[in-house]
């Protein structure tokens, strides 16, 4: 059985495509968002996308304190607003997966380029604002949000993982492996994560000119990415 988690922004386009993805493949979900109602409508949606899925609605905080692993995924412009508003709830011994890009779109740009985060990247931005004891990792910065909620198209990509612990990362892995498709890749430590948030970008750009919503796929790698220590 996945490890339960708990998806704040689920409500949005990349949370929503996550938290169906992980309800079929079994995991218990806590969608959270600012509004409660928001939070349980799409409960209700991902309920009825995977009969029997088992999936809760709650206001952000509450989901936030539920569950060990907690997946951020908002809009850059609501990130620090967001953890602000967690930082009596997050404790530590937490993981909290930041899937944030500090795309220009935020400020009026345009979403094929990034602005500068003084922390190096938006996920060591999330470190600095989380309590003592809350670690935060990077990842799914090259997935498509579409192709997630689509749950007829098969996926065939990679997730690059940043983290400055193996164990977490592995456990990470563990759980968005559990996704048909989808396979974790080991990226480095969390400041790699100014390199994987920027390939949000590319990859706008890359679809945007072909029509499409490709991936990530990495060549040449060992059959076993996650031994066990």
């Amino acid at each position: 059985m996945p490890e339960p988690v708990s998806i704040i922004g689920a409500s949005g386009a990349l949370g929503f495509g996550l938290a169906v993805r992980l309800a079929r493949a079994g995991c218990a979900v806590t969608i959270g968002s600012r509004d409660h109602a928001r939070a349980e409508q799409a409960a209700v949606r991902a309920q009825q996308a995977v009969p029997g899925a088992l999936v809760a609605g709650l206001d952000n905080a509450t989901a936030a304190a539920g569950n060990e692993l907690v997946i951020l995924s908002v809009p850059f412009r609501s990130q620090a607003e967001t953890l602000h508003n967690l930082g009596d709830v997050l404790r530590p011994g937490q993981l909290v997966v930041d899937c944030t890009v500090p795309l220009a779109a935020a400020i009026g740009g345009k979403a094929t380029r990034t602005i500068g985060v003084w922390q190096g990247s938006a996920a060591q931005q999330a470190q600095e604002m989380v309590p003592d004891g809350v670690t935060v990792l990077s990842a799914l910065h090259t997935v498509s949000a579409a192709l997630l909620r689509d749950l007829d198209h098969e996926l065939d990509e990679d997730v690059l993982l940043c983290g400055d612990r193996r164990a977490d990362k592995r456990r990470v892995a563990q759980l968005l492996d559990t996704i048909d498709g989808l396979r974790c890749v080991d990226a480095g430590r969390l400041e790699m994560a100014r390199l994987t948030e920027s390939l949000t970008a590319l990859m706008i750009s890359v679809n945007v000119r072909y029509k499409t919503h490709a991936g990530v796929r990495l060549t040449g790698l060992p059959d076993e990415l996650w031994p066990a220590p």
